[in-house]
């Protein structure tokens, strides 16, 4: 039986933080995954890039049963509306699952206060105490880095596409250390440097 892994995208999602994760957790899975979206509800949601998709999910309807909880960044995490998906947040997080944001998905996350114990980044450190305000009490975990993962929560800043996606796959187990290694390389030097990773 696959197991689901669940994107929430919001309007206006960064399209380019999704694409690695969700095509290279296909590939290295061999069909064992199920990808799915969930947004605030089933209407189209249109990325910044200009792509639009229909989500699997809406707040209601998403499923107990999935492995992952992947928040993509985007300009729409700051709005009231956005809240509604703290609720799926701190369930993911109460049963252990692996929960995963980025760029200003990283920060809502703090909002939540689901970073407090744990090594984690983001975008800026400054910003992300004055938005989650007195629930955020993680400050002296935060680390200036591209990508962090600990114990099950992985976070990135919004320019770490490629490590966000490193972080994911290998909190998976999806593949050999080494060919998660091959296909970062291969991605983020290019082919005229990096050697073709084998799948």
């Amino acid at each position: 039986m696959k197991k689901t892994i669940l994107f929430v995208i919001l309007q206006q999602y960064a399209d380019w933080e999704a694409a690695y994760i969700a095509s290279a957790i296909t590939i290295f899975g061999k069909n064992q995954y199920n990808i799915q979206t969930v947004s605030l509800s089933k209407d189209c949601i249109s990325s910044i890039g200009g792509f639009h998709i229909l989500p699997d999910y809406d707040m209601q309807s998403v499923p107990d049963d999935y492995q992952a909880l992947i928040l993509i960044g985007g300009m729409t995490w700051r709005s009231e509306e956005a809240k509604q998906v703290k609720t799926m947040v701190e369930d993911c997080y109460k049963k252990g699952k692996l929960l995963c944001g980025i760029c200003d998905a990283a920060a809502f996350l703090g909002t939540v206060g689901v970073l407090n114990d744990v090594n984690h980044t983001g975008n800026n450190l400054n910003d992300l105490k004055k938005w989650a305000g007195a629930i955020y009490t993680g400050e002296m975990k935060y680390i200036a880095k591209q990508a962090v993962h600990d114990k099950n929560i992985i976070t990135a800043n919004g320019t770490a596409t490629m490590e966000f996606a490193r972080e994911i796959l290998l909190a998976l187990n999806i593949a050999s250390t080494e060919k998660i290694s091959d296909w970062y390389h291969f991605h983020k030097l290019g082919c005229y440097i990096a050697p073709m990773p084998q799948m």
